[in-house]
C-alpha cells in the first residue's frame, strides 16, 4: 500500500516543495500538516506592514482551501503534531495519525527571545499569525523598542520610523548588521537610520523589562532607562527541531541533512529554516527555493544533489536598500569602498585578491548581478 509523502509545515519551504512536486507528478499522494491556518502570505512583507498600515488579513494571498484544491493535496490546518514514530513511519497528533512512505520536515524556525526578566513582554514578528496577535498593540504604540540591530531589526526600525513612531534599537554589537558585514560597510545605513530619528543603543545590554502604568520600562546597563509602549525581539531565529528530536534524527544547530536533503533516517528529509545543510543553516529564500526544487526530484525517485551558488541577500530598508552576497562575515577580507551620492559599492577581497563578497546600495544595486558572477566560492 502506498502512503505517499507527508509534509509537516506550512511556510515558504513547504509550499514550494508542493508546487515543485506537482509540476512533475499530479497524482502522488501528498499530505500537508501544520499548526497554523495554512493561508499563504509573503513573509518578507512583514518588514513593511506598519508603515503601509496593513492588517494581518491583508497579507493573505491564497486561502488554505484554494491551495489544497489547486495542488490536489490533503490538508490538515491548525493541527499540532505530537509525535513521529520513525520505526513505524507514522506521524501522530492527539487524535489522528498519518502513515507515510517519505516524510519531510519543513517546521521552520522560532524567534529567539533574550531571557531577561520581563521577556514575556516582548513581541515577535516571524509569521502572519504572530503579527495578527500583536497588530493592535503595534499600530497603537507611539514608542517602540527593537531588541537586535541585525537584518530584521534594521528593517523593522526603518518601517516603524516611516510610520511616524519613536524608535529605539538596542544591540550588544558596536554597529548595525554586525553579523553580516563590517562596520565601515554598514555605516551608510546606520547614518540613514539615525538621520531618520532612530535612537541606536549600540554596545548596550538590555537587562530587563517591567510593565508600568504608562507603558513598559526597559532597563539597560550603565543605569540607563527608557519607557516605551511596545518591545519587539529581533535577535535571530532558532531552527525548530522538536519533532526531529522525537523522530530520532541527528540534530546539531538544525536538522542535519546532506546534499540530498536527507536526514540520518533515510525516509525523512528536511528543508527550509529548520534544516542544517552540509553544516550550514541558511534562513533565506534562494536556498529554500533551490532545496525545494532538488527535493521534489529526489522524492519522485530521480537522482539529484543540491548545489548552492553564491546568493544575493536583500536588506529591505526602502530609504537605503542594500544587496549583499558572498562571505561578507569573513574576518580576513580586505574591503574597498566606492561611495557616491547615488550609492555604495563595497567589495571584499581575500589574500589572493579574489572577490569573495560585496555589498551594494541604492543606485548601485543594478551592478549586483555582474558582481555575483565574479565571486569565488
Amino acid at each position: 500500500m502506498t502512503h505517499g509523502i507527508v509534509i509537516i509545515g506550512s511556510g515558504f519551504a513547504a509550499r514550494q516543495l508542493v508546487k515543485s512536486i506537482r509540476k512533475q507528478d499530479a497524482q502522488v499522494p501528498l499530505t500537508l500538516i501544520a499548526a497554523d491556518s495554512m493561508d499563504e502570505y509573503n513573509k518578507p512583507d512583514l518588514s513593511h506592514v506598519i508603515s503601509q498600515n496593513q492588517r494581518a488579513a491583508d497579507l493573505t494571498l491564497q486561502t488554505a482551501g484554494e491551495f489544497a484544491e489547486q495542488y490536489n493535496l490533503c490538508l490538515f490546518p491548525n493541527t499540532w503534531v505530537a509525535d513521529i514514530d520513525a520505526a513505524a513511519r507514522v506521524v501522530k497528533s492527539s487524535d489522528q495519525s498519518w502513515p507515510y512512505d517519505k516524510l519531510v520536515l519543513a517546521t521552520g524556525a522560532t524567534p529567539f527571545v533574550p531571557p531577561v526578566p520581563g521577556h514575556e513582554l516582548m513581541l515577535t514578528l516571524n509569521s502572519q499569525q504572530e503579527y495578527g496577535a500583536a497588530q493592535r498593540v503595534l499600530h497603537d504604540a507611539r514608542r517602540v523598542l527593537i531588541v537586535g540591530a541585525g537584518l530584521i531589526g534594521s528593517e523593522l526600525a526603518m518601517d516603524f520610523c516611516r510610520a511616524g513612531k519613536a524608535v529605539s534599537v538596542v544591540d550588544n554589537a558596536a554597529s548595525i548588521l554586525a553579523s553580516l558585514m563590517p562596520p565601515e560597510v554598514s555605516s551608510r545605513l546606520q547614518h540613514q537610520l539615525t538621520d531618520m530619528g532612530v535612537h541606536l543603543l549600540l554596545k548596550s545590554q538590555l537587562q530587563g523589562l517591567e510593565k508600568t502604568r504608562t507603558g513598559i520600562r526597559a532597563c539597560f546597563d550603565r543605569e540607563r532607562v527608557l519607557e516605551v509602549d511596545a518591545v519587539i525581539a529581533a535577535t535571530g531565529l532558532l531552527p525548530e527541531t522538536t519533532l526531529a528530536c522525537r523522530a530520532g534524527v541527528e540534530i546539531h544547530r538544525g536538522v542535519v541533512v546532506d546534499g540530498t536533503l536527507q536526514t540520518s533516517n533515510p525516509a525523512i528529509y528536511a528543508l527550509g529554516d529548520c534544516a542544517e545543510i552540509n553544516g550550514r543553516v541558511l534562513p533565506f529564500l534562494q536556498p529554500t527555493l533551490l532545496s525545494a526544487l532538488t527535493l521534489a526530484k529526489i522524492l519522485l525517485g530521480q537522482a539529484a544533489n543540491l548545489t548552492l551558488p553564491p546568493m544575493l541577500v536583500k536588506v529591505k530598508t526602502p530609504d537605503l536598500p542594500l544587496h549583499l552576497a558572498g562571505d561578507t562575515r569573513h574576518p580576513d577580507l580586505r574591503w574597498t569602498l566606492n561611495t557616491t551620492p547615488d550609492g555604495m559599492i563595497a567589495q571584499g577581497f581575500d589574500s589572493e585578491e579574489k572577490l569573495r563578497a560585496f555589498v551594494v546600495s541604492e543606485g548601485k544595486m543594478k551592478q549586483a548581478f555582474a558582481l555575483l558572477k565574479q565571486i569565488h566560492a
